[in-house]
């Protein structure tokens, strides 16, 4: 089932595409646009420019790819404030450990403040040490040393330790030594395997402890004072491409929206026009039977008609590439699609003043210097390393079964200002101050790249407006006066002052001649857009497109100052 868009070719100075036109015949000629839709799709309303636009301002992937682009380029700057936050880290542990140690005899066995007792391999039960008894008197010698005190050592099975005996060590010379105190009594010692040697002992700790560390940087050279200019500039140079986009993204829609009307108008000419040309086939036979004509009249309406079914199917598989295209800027399936007007309002008065308000306002030119600016932040951001680095950093931590001693703790905080000053670092920094250098006059040259792309745009669409306001009053023009010649030539052939050919010729050219008027009201229309687009004013704003526009700050003003959270503004 189909449904027709009513497009009629009109004479008026400035024509709206699909508005009726004088073709010379006694009745105007209706060029009706017929597009294809399914069953389901003939009670929908018809289809408006702006409609279309505003679908492709919210549906298009290209665009909603930008905006993510941008969005991802917010981030950048609480990314770059970081460098003057503090960075905090906790940090915990816990662990076992297993120690055994050794003792020669004699020595303090485990458990215990009295010495060992006899070698010898054998399990002693746990004993007591008895008290020391009281040391000899020395002779002739200086005070004895105070007797030892006893240990209690692993005697053989079932055995109390004995203690040891306290000792007086003699003078040389001199008066009788006194009586040496008597040793205190020793303490239980634990039971212990006692070998040849000597004492074996092992005990397991938990060593354990949590941390907190605090960092604070004071100075880095500018380096985080200009990667935030840095960011900023990146900001502003996407929003630069977002607007970019999104003109290309509208001029696409425009371009695609006339473009199936045109190509539809031209598919229903093809289609009118073989059937005239059938019908003028049908009427050359019949003169050919009552011998009015010769066979040759016959086979050039033949060769006409078949001409003319080719250019149909031509016409057919054009209109299906600008659907297609429609559908991928749209991104719906066009349904019936109503006349456009030029966008007249917003075009400069002269190719001068387009150009000058190109290089003023044109998103990419504006994006390209916001890359200079950012790459010129990069050389200062280089030479900071150069610069001393001056930080704060403190730090808490408490520990627990300290150097393997059951029960221990210790707390342990400090607070340092660290000073780095870079001397020499195998020339990385200056390699690197000079590359950024170079990334710099990079930057300025695809500014200036960018200039003149935007002007030879604007020339080009500046030049393609001018000639087709001129073809469309051309064409017009050749419409009309094809017209009055096919009718006259039609007469004529009646009385027999004119062939087939003459007539057929006739038709033919005043087919082309609507097809060529059809294709100049489709370049007028898009012409208006390309030139706003080369100036860098088309706009959602300017179309007066019925949407709310989608403002990039709305996303910059949630982030900026966001110190933490994983969720975006969203929710995702």
């Amino acid at each position: 089932m189909s449904r027709c868009n009513a497009m009629l070719i009109a004479a008026a100075p400035r024509p709206r595409f699909g508005q009726p036109a004088r073709s010379g015949l006694p009745s105007r000629a209706v060029i009706a646009v017929c597009l294809v839709l399914p069953a389901s799709s003939v009670a929908v309303r018809a289809e408006t420019l702006s409609n279309a636009l505003s679908k492709a301002y919210f549906n298009n992937p290209n665009l909603n790819a930008q905006r993510a682009n941008t969005r991802a380029a917010d981030e950048n700057i609480p990314i770059a404030n970081s460098g003057y936050m503090p960075h905090v880290t906790a940090s915990g542990d816990v662990g076992a450990e297993y120690q055994q140690s050794r003792s020669p005899v004699g020595s303090t066995g485990a458990g215990g403040a009295g010495s060992s007792s006899l070698g010898g391999s054998s399990i002693g039960t746990t004993g007591t040490g008895t008290t020391g008894t009281t040391g000899t008197t020395g002779t002739t010698g200086t005070t004895g040393f105070p007797g030892t005190t006893g240990t209690t050592g692993t005697g053989f099975p079932g055995t109390t330790g004995t203690s040891t005996l306290a000792s007086a060590v003699a003078a040389p010379s001199g008066s009788t030594g006194t009586t040496g105190t008597t040793g205190t009594t020793g303490t239980t010692g634990t039971a212990g395997r006692s070998t040849g040697s000597g004492l074996t002992s092992s005990g397991t700790t938990v060593p354990r402890g949590a941390g907190l560390t605090v960092s604070q940087t004071l100075f880095d050279g500018l380096r985080t004072t200009n990667n935030i200019k840095s960011a900023e500039s990146n900001v502003f140079a996407s929003r630069e491409n977002l607007r970019n986009v999104e003109q290309s993204v509208l001029q696409s829609g425009a371009q695609n929206y006339m473009d199936v009307l045109r190509d539809t108008a031209i598919l229903d000419l093809r289609n009118s026009n073989i059937k005239v040309l059938d019908e003028q086939l049908r009427q050359t036979q019949d003169r050919f039977k009552v011998g009015e004509v010769t066979r040759t009249d016959v086979a050039q309406a033949e060769a006409s008609l078949a001409g003319a079914r080719a250019e149909y199917f031509a016409a057919q598989s054009q209109l299906q590439n600008s659907i297609a295209s429609y559908r991928q800027v749209i991104g719906e399936q066009p349904t019936r699609l109503e006349p456009a007007r030029p966008l007249d309002r917003g075009i400069p008065p002269s190719l001068e003043n387009a150009i000058a308000v190109s290089q003023i306002e044109h998103p990419s030119i504006q994006a390209a210097l916001h890359a200079v600016d950012v790459s010129g932040l990069q050389v200062k951001i280089a030479e900071g390393a150069l610069y001393p680095t001056l930080s704060l950093n403190g730090s808490a931590q408490q520990r627990y079964d300290v150097s393997n001693v059951g029960g221990s703790s210790a707390f342990v905080g400090s607070i340092i200002g660290s000073l780095s000053v870079p001397i020499y670092e195998g020339g990385a920094s200056y390699a690197q101050i000079r590359q950024a250098k170079e990334q710099l006059g990079i930057a300025e040259f695809q500014a200036d790249v960018s200039r003149d792309n935007v002007r030879a745009a604007v020339i080009s669409s500046w030049g393609l407006l001018v000639s087709s306001k001129a073809a469309v009053q051309a064409d017009q023009a050749q419409v009309n006066a094809a017209g009055i010649a096919l009718n006259g030539t039609r007469e004529e052939a009646r009385v027999g002052q004119r062939t087939t050919l003459d007539v057929l010729n006739a038709q033919q050219t005043l087919l082309n001649a609507r097809v060529q008027l059809v294709g100049a009201q489709r370049d007028r229309v898009v012409a208006t857009y390309a030139i706003l687009a080369s100036c860098g004013r088309l706009s959602a704003s300017l179309l007066g497109l019925q949407l709310q526009p989608y403002n990039p700050a709305v996303h910059f003003d949630q982030v900026k100052d966001k110190w933490f959270g994983l969720r975006t503004p969203d929710g995702r």
